[in-house]
């Protein structure tokens, strides 16, 4: 809801007006090759060509009238809203990308003229900020992720999504940052619903997300299913949310170039501010496969492209980005990962990091490596030997040479550590519980070491595990994973599924609840309703 708006003609003077009409005649901005990109410069065009609504071709940087400028501008913002509702988010859950995406629809929400697109503006904004609140901890953004910098998955708290959280939510403490500043200059305010479902942690919950892959241009496989012209596959998103820590996954493999995050584990603390309170792995893979995939470049020059930006793209110490090679699986506080890696792969190992802030790791006999974060105990069983490496041993990002990228290393970047195990047929479990389940750390070890498990790195990694909760996991690379004998069914797998949002694949709807009180956002129809039911007595 935007409940004020500043009156930007009373707040620009002749002079500044006049400035601002040359540059959308006589600059020529890029429109870029990304889902964010495209949605902020056709956000930006529109209400451009709303502000001078009559100008002719010749007034205009790309030689289109006022009309057609606002009529291209608009039909793409709604084919991405009607592809989002209907079949996820391509840049999806990013805590740092959540910034280009609440501020075009907050400017089109708060300053658009066109109601219809307005009004649908205004919900999208409260979508992002749903697919938001249901996946954080104390304002901090978990799961797994599109995309993400260096910075932020060693510190989580450092990226964007917080300083919106303590805008909207109020969690966290105050940082300033772009979108929340918008945030508040256009009055926003989210559905009181959305202020209590990122608070509700009463109760332990499950909860699914249906995403997508960016488009594939290339290599698309045979998952792939087309959306107009475009090919992409989906994302299976999983998390389990506590009130003492987050883990949340995907199922692997290249879901986005660069950047990914497949899966990550947060934890309570009480100034995330000033903790590296996250744990992960991942295959720190790069190939021009990958490059060519997402991108319109040539075998040869694509990986040198990506590195000019991303330095650590090919990087035998990155600590982002997904792998052909990767297939994980999760059932709440379970989670295990699975690698089938060709020889001849560049980095053929598993890179898990420990953060600084994780206390009282114990590599124990049984070869369950046993650490503690904030009041959450981790068990990490890796399939093959292993060493340790400290975060960033190459010294790239810490030597300088990843500019912007690897600014402020010392402060975020050191005294992690990094579990490296080097096996072509490889994995490792994960086993989480809350520290108050246990009477002690030895309690919670001598629990973890009882439970069953087989695992094999012959022919294809392995993993059968019992886990504390009770069930049977099941994998087998390249299998569909089970739980308790049954077989994942990710073809009923819907856009959102938790207790707090419901939404069917291309329903273009989202249910809304929390209690008796539920918030409808039908994209279809551009309607919302929202009801408190009354309690029974």
């Amino acid at each position: 809801m935007i409940v004020a708006t500043r009156a930007v003609a009373q707040t620009l003077n002749d002079d500044d007006w006049a400035g601002i009409r040359q540059a959308w005649k006589t600059y020529f901005p890029y429109r870029g090759d990304t889902e964010n990109h495209w949605l902020m410069y056709y956000s930006s065009l529109f209400l451009a060509a709303e502000t001078w609504p009559d100008l002719g071709p010749h007034e205009w940087y790309n030689g289109k009238s006022s009309e057609e400028n606002r009529e291209e501008s608009k039909a793409y913002v709604l084919n991405w809203m009607k592809i989002t509702t209907s079949y996820g988010q391509g840049e999806y859950d990013s805590p740092n990308y959540i910034d280009t995406y609440v501020s075009p629809m907050g400017l089109l929400a708060a300053y658009a003229r066109d109601d219809d697109l307005r009004q649908r503006a205004g919900m999208m904004l409260d979508y992002i900020v749903l697919d938001y609140a249901v996946e954080n901890l104390d304002g901090v953004y978990g799961g797994a992720h599109s995309r993400i910098y260096p910075r932020y998955v060693m510190q989580p708290s450092l990226a964007s999504a917080p300083r919106l959280g303590w805008l909207l939510f109020n969690q966290g403490e105050f940082r300033r940052g772009g979108s929340a500043l918008l945030m508040s200059l256009i009055g926003y305010q989210p559905p009181g619903i959305l202020y209590r479902i990122a608070h509700d942690r009463s109760v332990a919950y499950e909860h699914r997300e249906l995403k997508r892959t960016r488009w594939r241009m290339r290599n698309a496989g045979p998952e792939a299913f087309s959306v107009g012209l475009n090919k992409t596959i989906p994302v299976y998103k999983y998390s389990y949310v506590t009130k003492d820590y987050l883990l949340g996954s995907s199922q692997g493999g290249l879901l986005q170039p660069i950047q990914q995050q497949t899966w990550s584990l947060l934890w309570h603390e009480q100034n995330p501010l000033d903790i590296s309170n996250t744990f992960f792995s991942l295959h720190p893979y790069h190939s021009p496969y990958e490059g060519t995939m997402y991108f319109n470049t040539d075998w040869d020059t694509v990986t040198d492209l990506i590195a000019r930006s991303k330095v650590d793209y090919a990087s035998p110490d990155k600590l982002k980005g997904g792998s052909p090679f990767e297939q994980v699986f999760q059932h709440k506080s379970a989670l295990i990962g699975l690698y089938d890696i060709p020889l001849g792969t560049d980095f053929p190992f598993i890179t898990t990091f420990f953060s600084r802030d994780l206390t009282d790791t114990v590599e124990d006999e049984s070869g369950w490596i046993f650490t503690k974060g904030g009041p959450t105990y981790i068990a990490f069983r890796p399939l093959a030997p292993g060493e340790w490496k400290p975060a960033g041993w190459t010294g790239l990002l810490e030597g300088g040479a990843g500019g912007g990228i690897g600014r402020g290393f010392e402060d975020w970047g050191t005294r992690h550590r990094c579990f490296v195990s080097e096996n072509p047929q490889n994995g490792y479990i994960i086993q989480v519980a809350p520290t108050d389940r246990f009477e002690s750390y030895d309690d919670f070890k001598q629990a973890v070491r009882a439970l069953p498990i087989t695992t094999s790195t012959d022919s294809l990694a392995s993993v059968t595990f019992t886990s504390l909760e009770g069930h049977t996991l099941e994998a087998t690379y390249g299998q569909t994973p089970m739980i308790d004998g049954v077989p994942i069914d990710y073809s009923s797998w819907k856009l959102f599924d938790g207790p707090f949002a419901q939404s069917d694949r291309e329903s273009q709807q989202v249910l809304i609840r929390h209690g008796s009180e539920t918030l409808n956002l039908d994209f279809a129809t551009a309607t919302t309703e929202s009801s408190v039911t009354p309690v029974s007595r």
